[in-house]
């Protein structure tokens, strides 16, 4: 197949994997969230602190070493799994060890008897990090999108089943337990890897030069996102907690999802390119002008929608979610285009100026972290879309000097979609005003109005991002047919 059609099949099934994946997830959510109460969404939320951060630790950015290197022998692949292993184990015993004094500093005593048992799930997940690697190398995210399919629906079940037998914040252990456990288990079935027995010295210090600025980079970047879980939880409360979590997990479907979509194919295909200038940009610049038209139509959209869709789905005891959401909706709208740019760096092996980069933005996010304990949770998210742009300026400026696509480029070339969204939006915000219809139609008018108008209006005005990407759907589906 030709670089395109490569392409073409990779974000094909990127999206069928992702959407299928969010789907089945965004309805055990919604079924879970009326079971269970905010306080047990937010004692979970606490907890994911932890496992997050530890699992920045067990990939160490090797992953991201593996798919950057051009050629990669069984060595390479087999001192990485082993480390992984290692370290998750390690990792493990660190959070079994810590569960009472993580109990104590949140002061939520349920939380000495679930890190230990969450936390196995490191070991887990650390089976299967691999063979993930591997596919994804090769753009093979037709069997990822087989596997990832199984877990989740059969992890909700599981964990359905189990919130109604009355397990409460258990069935959200199951949840997670469950799938990492079915993941591993099929990647160890469905692909032909096996790791040797040996462990290089060599690979290791070779991967190392790159991944060990990927694994500070990525423990910065985990440690800051889920810091302001703990601020939360630890000066305000489990319940504040739950809904901050819930608003943050319905803004990161659109934006991190079709963030996964794209990233993860884009970055192995442009890695291809890193000695292509030429291609690499002109791949680049068209990537980042359609990504962030769906983008900005999703979140922007998402602001418009929030109230119907949260009195929808998960009823009125999670109504004080709303304005987080919307405001959390400004934050994720830039987290595409910052995650694109950062892609540039890695491309071109530059992981110490991401490192840099790392370091510095988060040293201006501490801030944000402060007026949100003084001034609340609102203020704090405020800040949050502030560092964002800020973030994103840095982001672009680096990586564009690259690939000789500016910061001011960019803008120019993402603003008509920017502009498009915010009138869409507008538009369709009114009819959530409208107290005569329940919810569910009112969520279903907004909706349709959003798909209509966004098609109506790209089609009167045949909008390149929008024809790009109805192209590349249109020429999928005659492939398949």
């Amino acid at each position: 197949m030709s670089l395109k059609q490569i392409t073409v099949n990779g974000l094909f099934w990127s999206f069928i994997d992702s959407f299928s994946n969010t789907s089945v997830q965004f309805v055990v959510g919604i079924i879970l969230a009326r079971l269970l109460s905010p306080a047990e969404f937010g004692v979970i939320g606490m907890v994911s602190i932890f496992i997050a951060v530890s699992q920045s630790f067990i990939d160490g950015g090797f992953s991201n070493a593996l798919i950057q290197k051009k050629e990669c022998t069984s060595a390479d692949y087999s001192t990485v799994f082993f480390f992984n292993l290692s370290v998750s184990m390690l990792f493990y015993l660190l959070l079994a060890v810590s569960s009472g004094s993580i109990s104590s500093f949140f002061k939520e005593p349920q939380l000495k008897s679930l890190i230990p048992v969450i936390g196995t799930g490191l070991i887990i997940n650390a089976f299967g990090i691999i063979q993930r690697t591997i596919l994804t190398k090769n753009i093979n995210f037709k069997l990822q999108t087989r596997i990832s399919v199984i877990a989740s629906t059969t992890s909700g079940i599981f964990a359905i089943g189990t919130a109604c037998a009355g397990f409460g914040i258990w069935s959200l252990v199951v949840l997670s337990l469950s799938r990492f456990t079915i993941n591993s288990l099929f990647l160890w079935i469905w692909t032909q890897w096996r790791p040797s027995r040996a462990f290089s010295k060599q690979s290791f210090t070779g991967l190392f030069s790159f991944g060990s600025k990927m694994l500070l980079s990525g423990l910065i970047d985990s440690l800051f996102k889920n810091i302001y879980y703990m601020a939360i939880g630890k000066y305000f409360s489990a319940v504040e907690l739950g809904y901050y979590t819930r608003a943050d997990q319905f803004q990161s479907l659109p934006s991190q999802r079709l963030n996964d979509i794209i990233s993860r194919v884009s970055f192995p295909v442009l890695s291809g390119l890193q000695d292509d200038k030429v291609r690499l940009k002109a791949g680049y610049q068209k990537l980042i002008r359609s990504t962030m038209f769906l983008t900005f139509v999703a979140m922007l959209g998402l602001v418009a929608v929030s109230k119907s869709l949260i009195l929808t789905l998960i009823g009125e005891k999670w109504l004080p979610t709303v304005v987080y959401l919307q405001l959390l909706c400004l934050v994720g709208m830039f987290y595409p285009l910052h995650s694109l740019n950062l892609n540039i760096l890695q491309i071109h092996g530059r992981s110490d100026l991401f490192l840099k980069l790392e370091i510095f933005k988060k040293i201006l996010a501490a801030p944000v972290i402060l007026c949100g304990i003084f001034w609340g949770i609102k203020v704090m998210i405020i800040g949050m879309i502030l560092n964002a742009m800020i973030e994103t300026f840095l982001d672009s400026y680096w990586s564009g000097k690259f690939v000789g696509y500016s910061f001011s480029r960019q803008i120019r070339d993402i603003l008509p979609s920017f502009f498009l969204a915010t009138v869409i939006s507008l538009m369709i915000w009114p009819i959530s005003l409208i107290t005569a219809f329940p919810p569910f139609w009112v969520l279903t008018l907004q909706l349709s109005g959003l798909i209509f108008l966004t098609i109506g209006i790209c089609e009167f005005l045949k909008f390149q991002e929008y024809q790009n990407i109805r192209n590349i759907i249109v020429e999928k589906l005659k492939s398949r047919s």
